[in-house]
Parts: structure tokens; sequence; C-alpha cells
């Protein structure tokens, strides 16, 4: 059974957060689905993930282009993690179920400290998914470094 992890974002934008998030995941072996709630802001983060470090390359690909099923982190909207992913990065306030949480190894919930709409979004998240029963821990980067504030 996993876990969801909630990462509140006050210093690093997501652009930071989250390529160091999936290179833990990919040092874990992991596949990786990144799901958010627009097509357009996935394609943003598609460019941005592409204009990282070179000797911190992540490959990955859009959901909906050809070979999704190879990719080992997979950027999409979509509920289906079509490569086979074991890990579920959400951003924007997208959706994940309970079950999703008990089946995989891990769940990311990445949201914006700086965002009144964000933080009512992850704590409507958090509670669902701990009510649930689903393990959880909240992490804040508020000092400077992440710590973790909470674990239920």
């Amino acid at each position: 059974m996993g876990a969801a992890y909630f990462y509140h974002l006050t210093r690093a934008p997501l652009e930071v957060t989250l390529p160091m998030l999936l290179g833990k995941a990919q040092g874990a072996g992991w596949r990786v689905l990144v799901r958010g709630r627009d097509r357009a802001r996935m394609e943003w983060l598609d460019e941005k993930l592409w204009l990282g470090a070179e000797d911190g390359f992540l490959p990955h690909g859009l959901a909906g282009a050809p070979h999704e099923a190879d990719q080992p982190i997979l950027l999409s909207t979509a509920a289906e993690r079509a490569n086979g992913a074991v890990c579920v990065m959400c951003i924007d306030g997208a959706e994940v179920a309970p079950e999703e949480v008990q089946a995989l190894e891990r769940v990311c919930v990445l949201f914006d400290g700086n965002d009144d709409a964000a933080l009512t979004v992850a704590r409507g998240q958090w509670k669902a998914l701990t009510g649930a029963g689903c393990s959880a821990q909240y992490w804040s980067e508020e000092s400077g470094r992440w710590e973790k504030k909470a674990e239920a």
C-alpha cells in the first residue's frame, strides 16, 4: 500500500521542485505519471523539462504522443496511467482517488502555497485521502529546506 506525500511549495516554483522529485522517483526505478488539469500547462512543463540541466535530463513525453507507453515519465491530464506508472505526481489540483493511493508506490501532490485556491484544494485532498485511511505526509519548504510537518 502506498502513501500520499503533499508538497507545499512556498519558495521554489513547480518547475524547480518537480524535476527534483522526478529525479528521486527515477532513482527508485519508478515509472511516473505527472497529472495536471490543463493540456497547455502540460505542454509548458514538457518544454521546461526539455530545457533542464543536461546532466539531470529526465526522459519524458506527453500523453497522446507516439510511444506514450514507453515513457518513464508521462505528462497527462488523464487519470489513465498509460505508461504503467507506479508513482503519480498531481499538480494544479489534479484529482487523485484513495484507491489509487493504495494501489501505487507513491502519490505526490504538489501545490502552490502562495495561491489560496490551491491551498483549499490541497486541504480537501488531504482530508479526503486521510479520511479514507490513506497514509499521508505533509512536507513544507518554508524554512528553506524540505521538512516533514505532519503525518497521518
